[in-house]
This record gives C-alpha cells, sequence and structure tokens, in this order.
C-alpha cells in the first residue's frame, strides 16, 4: 500500500504509541551461526491483473470492459514456469475480500460505496471480510474459497509456498463479514461507541459526529465523476471512526487514509498500554517462550480477533503472511501474534512492512519477524546509484549497519507501493536493474523479492484511473502489457514477448537460480568495495564489489553500474579476505557463473591476490574461484 512517507510514518508511529526515535543497541546476530541451506526468493504477483488478456485498459473501466484474472488462472504450467524462473514461495497479493465497485449482490455480498474506496477495482489494503477471498478473483463466486483452496494446492504441488497479505493497521470503513467461523464476530461488532476509546473497542470513535466524506480537489471525484447510485459525497457512519492513517477528524483529508478505520490495539489516545509489556531482555528469548509469557495475559479484543485470522488461514495451507505498515501496530501485539502463528506452523515466512530503521530490531527480535522490507537503507541506496544519482560507497556502510541483522532485511527492486524501474521516472531502462539485482541478490543472506512483470521490464505507464502511471495500479482493472505477451493466450510460455523481454526473463532466470543453489550466498560476506576504491587504479564508484564464500565454494561478484562505460582494473583481495577464503599462493581460475562467458586468473602472492576484470556497461560477473 502507498503510503506516507518515511518522514510522517515515522512521526506517526512516535507520537501515537510513545515510542522513543533512538538508536537501538546492537545485538549479536539473530539467525544461526551455522551456514543456512539457501536463500528465498519471493515472486509477488497481483492476482487479479496477472492473467487478465483483455488489453482494453480504459481509464476507470469496469470488470467488464477491462477483465480481472482469476485464481483458476493460476494452472499447473504457469506455477510451473515460476518455479522454473527460481522462485520458492509466491505472494498472491489482494487475495482477502476487500471493497470493488462491482455489484455481487445476488451472491449475499453489499455494495461498496464508491465515497469509501479507491479506484474501481478497490485497494487490497481496505480488507472487507478477512475470512473469505476477492469475488473478483473467482470463476464461480459462490465457491470462490474453494478456489482459492485449490489454489494453495496447486502451488504447493508446484513445489511453491503461499504468502498472503494482513493489514493489522487497519480495515474497510464497512467491514462485514459473511463466513466469520464459530465463535468470532466481525471488528466493531460489540464496541461501546458512546467513547471514544476503550482497551477493548476495536476501534476508535468521535462520539456524537458523524463521517463525512472527504472534500475532493484537483479534479478527483470518485469513479473519474461517473454517476453510480452510491456516489453521493455521503457515507453513513455514525459516530466517525478514527482514519487508517490516524487521522481523528471525522471528516478525514483526501490524501488521508479514507477509505479504511484504524483499528485499536489497547493503546489509549495519549500513548498509555492497556495490556502486559514483555521483561526486559525478553527479545533474546525464542517464540515458544513469547507464546508462554502470553498463554496467562489477557489481552485486548483486537489481538485475538488477528490471531484468530492468522490462524484460520494457516490451517487452510497459507505458509505466510506479508503485514502491511507493521510499525504502525505495537510490537508487544506482534509477539503475541506471531508467537502463536509459529506454534502452528514454525516454518511459517513472517514479512513486516516497517520503514524506520530505530525500530527494526525491536520488530525482529521482540516482534519475532521473520523479515523487513529492507527500503529505507538499500533499496533506496541502489535506486539513487541506478538513477545516476548516488555513489556505490554508501552499500557497504549499510551492509556494516545491518551485520547483526542482515538475513532478516529482504531485499527488492519493484513492488506494488514502488515505481517500475523501466518507468521514466526511475531508471527509465530495465537493463539498468540488472547490475542492481545482481547486488541486491547476491550481498546478503536475506531473501529476495521481484515483482511480477519486473522480469520482463515492464514500465507501468498504462493510466487506468485511480492509480498513478510508473506503477502499475493496484486500484483499477486493467492488464500489464509485457505480462500479457509472456502469459499469450494463457499458454504462459512467452509467445508473443518480444526478444528484449525474453532475454532479460532469461538474465533473472539464471540469477534467481543461482541464488537458491548458492551455498556461498547462504554463508560469509567482507566488502573489498572501499578497499579497491582506496588502493586500485581505475576503479570507481559506479563499480560495486565483494566476497561471498562458505565451506565449498567462494565467489567474487563484481557490478558495473554505468550504462555507457567499460572498466578495467586489476581488482585486489586484502590480505584478511585471502586468509578467510584459505588461498595460498598460486593462481586460481575465476570464471563467471551467470552466462559462463567471462573467465580471468586470479593470482595470489605473498597472502594478497589480484584478479583482471572488465566489465562492460550495465554487466556484472559472479566470479567463482577454482583450482587450476
Amino acid at each position: 500500500m502507498k503510503h506516507l512517507n518515511y518522514i510522517l510514518s515515522t512521526l506517526i508511529i512516535v507520537g501515537f504509541f510513545g515510542c522513543k526515535n533512538e538508536k537501538k543497541i546492537k545485538q549479536e546476530p539473530t539467525r544461526p551461526k551455522q551456514e543456512m541451506k539457501k536463500k528465498e526468493v519471493v515472486y509477488q504477483v497481483f492476482t487479479r491483473l496477472f492473467s487478465n488478456t483483455n488489453t482494453t485498459n480504459k481509464p476507470w473501466g469496469t470488470i467488464e470492459e477491462n477483465g480481472v484474472g482469476k485464481f483458476n488462472d493460476f494452472t499447473d504450467k504457469a506455477l510451473e514456469e515460476i518455479k522454473d524462473l527460481g522462485v520458492t514461495y509466491i505472494w498472491y497479493t489482494g487475495v482477502p475480500h476487500h471493497d470493488v465497485i462491482t455489484d455481487y449482490t445476488q451472491y449475499g455480498i453489499s455494495n461498496d460505496d464508491p465515497d469509501v474506496v479507491k479506484g474501481r477495482a478497490g485497494s487490497p489494503y481496505a480488507v472487507k471480510d478477512y475470512y473469505n477471498v476477492n469475488p473478483d478473483l473467482a470463476e464461480n463466486v459462490e465457491n470462490r474459497l474453494q478456489e482459492f483452496d485449490a489454489l494453495i494446492a496447486r502451488s504447493h504441488k508446484a513445489g511453491l509456498k503461499v504468502i498472503i497479505d494482513i493489514v493489522p493497521n487497519h480495515v474497510a470503513r464497512n467491514y462485514q463479514s459473511l463466513t466469520n467461523p464459530e465463535g468470532t464476530t466481525d471488528f466493531g461488532a460489540e464496541d461501546d461507541t458512546s467513547v471514544t476509546y476503550h482497551v477493548n473497542n476495536n476501534f476508535y470513535y468521535n462520539p456524537g459526529e458523524p463521517f463525512l466524506v472527504p472534500n475532493w480537489r484537483n479534479g478527483y471525484l470518485p469513479l473519474g465523476g461517473e454517476k453510480h447510485p452510491l456516489a453521493d459525497g455521503k457515507f453513513d457512519e455514525n459516530p466517525a471512526k478514527w482514519t487508517g492513517n490516524g487521522s481523528r477528524a471525522s471528516q478525514p483529508d483526501m490524501h488521508d487514509w479514507y477509505e479504511t478505520v484504524k483499528v485499536n490495539y489497547g493503546v489509549s489516545p495519549d500513548g498509555h498500554k492497556d495490556f502486559d509489556e514483555l521483561p526486559q531482555g525478553f527479545e533474546h528469548e525464542d517464540y515458544k517462550a513469547h507464546y508462554d509469557f502470553w498463554k496467562d495475559k489477557t489481552v485486548p479484543s483486537s489481538w485475538v480477533k488477528f490471531k484468530d485470522i492468522a490462524l484460520y488461514w494457516i490451517n487452510k495451507g497459507v505458509d505466510g503472511f506479508r503485514y502491511d505498515m507493521a510499525e504502525m501496530v505495537p510490537v508487544e501485539f506482534w509477539s503475541y501474534m506471531n508467537s502463536h502463528i509459529k506454534m502452528q506452523n514454525a516454518d511459517a515466512f513472517l514479512l513486516a512492512e516497517v520503514y524506520n530503521p530505530s525500530l527494526y530490531r525491536d520488530y525482529i527480535q521482540k516482534g519475532k519477524m521473520d523479515y523487513l522490507y529492507d527500503k529505507v537503507q538499500l533499496y533506496d541506496t541502489i535506486k539513487n546509484v541506478m538513477q545516476g544519482h548516488g555513489s556505490t560507497n554508501h552499500i557497504p556502510p549499510i551492509q556494516d549497519d545491518l551485520r547483526d541483522i542482515e538475513h532478516h532485511m529482504l531485499h527488492f527492486l519493484e513492488n506494488h507501493d514502488e515505481q517500475r524501474i523501466a518507468s521514466p521516472d526511475f531508471a527509465g531502462n530495465a537493463k539498468k536493474g540488472k547490475p542492481a539485482m545482481v547486488v541486491s541478490t547476491t550481498i546478503s543472506t536475506s531473501p529476495t523479492m521481484v515483482y511480477f512483470g519486473q522480469e520482463f521490464g515492464e514500465p507501468g505507464a498504462e493510466d487506468l484511473g485511480y492509480g498513478d502511471p510508473t506503477r502499475t495500479s493496484i486500484f483499477d482493472y486493467g492488464s500489464v502489457p509485457s505480462v500479457v505477451r509472456w502469459v499469450n493466450d494463457k499458454k504462459f510460455d512467452g509467445g508473443q514477448s518480444t526478444p528484449e523481454e525474453l532475454g532479460l526473463r532469461d538474465f533473472y532466470k539464471r540469477l534467481l537460480n543461482f541464488t537458491i543453489n548458492s551455498s556461498a550466498l547462504a554463508g560469509q560476506y567482507q566488502d573489498i568495495h572501499l578497499y579497491n576504491q582506496a588502493h586500485t587504479e581505475w576503479y570507481n564508484d559506479k563499480v560495486l564489489s565483494f566476497v561471498r564464500w562458505s565451506t565449498d565454494e567462494r565467489l567474487i561478484v563484481v557490478a558495473n553500474f554505468n550504462a555507457e562505460n567499460t572498466y578495467g582494473f586489476e581488482l585486489q583481495l586484502p590480505e584478511d579476505v585471502v586468509t578467510k577464503l584459505g588461498l595460498s599462493d598460486g593462481e586460481y581460475s575465476v570464471k563467471d557463473q551467470l552466462y559462463n562467458t567471462y573467465s580471468s586468473t586470479l593470482k595470489v602472492q605473498h597472502g594478497k591476490a589480484k584478479v583482471r576484470i572488465d566489465v562492460g556497461p550495465l554487466e556484472s560477473f559472479i566470479l567463482k574461484i577454482e583450482t587450476l
């Protein structure tokens, strides 16, 4: 979900929850000392767009005009191709039933009001029913849940594990579940709406004040101004609830998350926590100890509701969750939630959107998150380098700063919130993503995430209504041109793809498959870039280099971010690196593992090593060191 910028989100957290924005003392690495088996690769797919072959792409187009992809379109063949790309997890984005402007009343589903829905297809982060799935995605709406169950089974058959979204900070203004399991009730069903706050209320209220639709400005109107019986500038909500981004106004601004309401986790408006806090030092305890801690504690109603939701999906075979804006929810809740999940499935993949680096260690260690987005540091820095604004000198200090939690910082260059690499506002050229992807995927043991269409160089140029070009819209019905060509009338064989698209996909396939099979990339890392910057002639800050190694594999990674220049130099390995790699004096063969077309000779003499490197524009090498 596209949220407020990092600074504003930090201010919300600090002001609302009373957290201190101060540098945390680094702990010892939280991953096991022994080398892990392999890296993971997450393929994020926007479910309703992936297989839609309707190319109309009319702004504000209806589902009938622009079409929509379905669960059933993820055939065995489609999933096999995704798996073969080098993917281990598939994140089906937009699965929980969220607000949509399509009439499903014949199935007992209430209509959603355009005055509190973003776009025509709706935001996947305004969830209306957590115990069911988006009816748009089903061939037979009555059997929509069964169709998703079948998709989980097909994904597992293909060797893919399944992730879906949970959005803990907010729900749709008109939340209403039609399929609550026995013993569960809707959010807000038992709230005392006569008070602003109660520990067991699910929402915050403005007693005596009705909700008012935002004042639309700058030419914006719901549905692009199209007449609709519910688009009347009104939405019945009395008393008004606080809005998802923390706005307390009964009439939120049009740039607030007005389509959602904020969930109350037992934090009073003045920031007081009405629940037990974790004992000092408990960040070092495992999830079982955290589970035991909460067993005899009374926790707020919202905690129990979201825990029940998560376990419902785990019991259906979902293998993990991506948590939207997790830092806007108190870390104690995550200790409670994630420990319950891990007791059900110790291998569950728990990924959180957290943008405040000073909170990283709390959410990993206390909140028991497996992975956090590495956006504010690595992604933002690499993006600057790709755009020609930044220096690769800034990358090694990031890895040093995160060395104790590097395994937990998921890397990406695209997701549904970010601009497409090929868009003019990002890099304007998908090939500029190649050295960045090599660095992003090989610099640490953390998982890599790829957004569908990224592997084809999708520019996200379509203006579909609410969503902005440069990003593939998550709010509108439409299709993704480069993906349509690869889907090729549901053959999933790239039959209509351009040679450039197929070539780029081949690069991603080679890279991702290498990463998930490399023991070195699950092993140790050391920077050699800053050393070479100081000691090597012709080496500069448009190049990056580092070494990775395990007991049975030694790699040198070199990437050239410059789109015009070839660089040639004698890359040096300092004495401590030579020792760590176990290299004796002599000569070694080094050969690129991506295309097997580049090789050179590493010469070790008196404990120091040099290897001649000639790296072309936007070229990268993953050089494996082997005895001649």
